[in-house]
């Protein structure tokens, strides 16, 4: 049995529904990344399975139990969430707020401890922010910000890991670094869940692909198996051809707009091979 899984989920803002309907399952132990166009509800999907945002029908269910069942604390010790944006508070330092991870692990009977101070240690080294630990987080670049939250998420050490967007501001070395550190964890047992942008990016890291357009899953399975250029056209509304990716074999989009020549482009301006050009006299 999976341990997230939604059926009939229903969200909606301001009386606009945003998801209709929906029915996901997601894979223990292996990455799954959500894709799709702007404004179509995958964050949404991300937040309603973490019970950020509440449902108007449907369910979703952890473990078995209703995700609205279980305690905030309790629901913190099994999954976890890096928001979009995420705000800490003023001059709060690197390691105190990684340290916030470590919140549902504590109780009157369970104070600070060595596993604690690890965990936070190994979050901040796995995310390469160990060397900010005493910065504020106030001095920090957006893509160093975003990397701390991460360490955050990490410290919480949840079986289920939920990134929005977790490659916002990187960039593409330090993508690839938190990528790889994503399906990473996965390969070690975790089930991780990530909302993504880049079509390159999620057909080479997912493990399983679920595809939202319009509020609903338009399809769900391998990348391998289920990208072709009609679903990138009806989703994406972008004529494409796709080809292996060279050295993964995932599949890699080449949009087909802006491939011709423009027609009012000055002659001097594009390249012709057969011309050879007149010596000055």
């Amino acid at each position: 049995m999976s341990r997230l899984k939604a059926a009939g989920l229903e969200v909606a803002y301001a009386g606009r529904e945003v998801l209709h309907g929906l029915d996901v399952e997601i894979p223990d132990g292996v990455m799954t990344v959500i894709v799709g166009p702007n404004a179509c509800g995958k964050s949404t999907l991300l937040r309603a399975l973490a019970r950020m945002v509440p449902a108007a029908g449907g369910t979703v269910l952890v473990d078995g139990r209703p995700v609205g069942d279980y305690r905030g604390k309790e629901l913190a010790r099994v999954l976890g969430l890096l928001p979009q944006s995420p705000q800490a508070p003023d001059g709060m330092s690197v390691a105190d707020l990684v340290a916030k991870g470590r919140y549902p692990h504590q109780s009157l009977l369970r104070q600070w401890s060595r596993a604690d101070e690890q965990a936070v240690q190994d979050a901040m080294a796995a995310a390469d922010v160990a060397e900010l630990a005493d910065r504020s987080t106030d001095e920090l670049s957006g893509g160093q910000r975003q990397r701390v939250w991460l360490a955050m998420a990490l410290a919480q050490q949840t079986p289920l890991l939920l990134l929005d967007e977790p490659t916002t501001y990187l960039d593409i070395a330090h993508q690839l670094e938190v990528l790889e550190l994503a399906r990473r964890l996965a390969r070690q047992g975790r089930t991780v869940v990530a909302v993504l942008h880049d079509l390159h990016l999620a057909f080479r890291y997912a493990d399983q692909l679920i595809v939202v357009a319009a509020g609903r899953v338009v399809a769900a399975g391998r990348p391998r198996e289920i990208v072709t250029e009609e679903l990138i056209e009806q989703v994406y509304e972008l004529p494409c051809r796709l080809i292996d990716d060279p050295l993964t074999g995932t599949p890699l989009v080449l949009p087909l707009v802006g491939t011709q020549a423009d027609p009012g482009e000055p002659a001097e301006g594009r390249h012709d091979h057969g011309a050879v050009e007149e010596p000055t006299r």
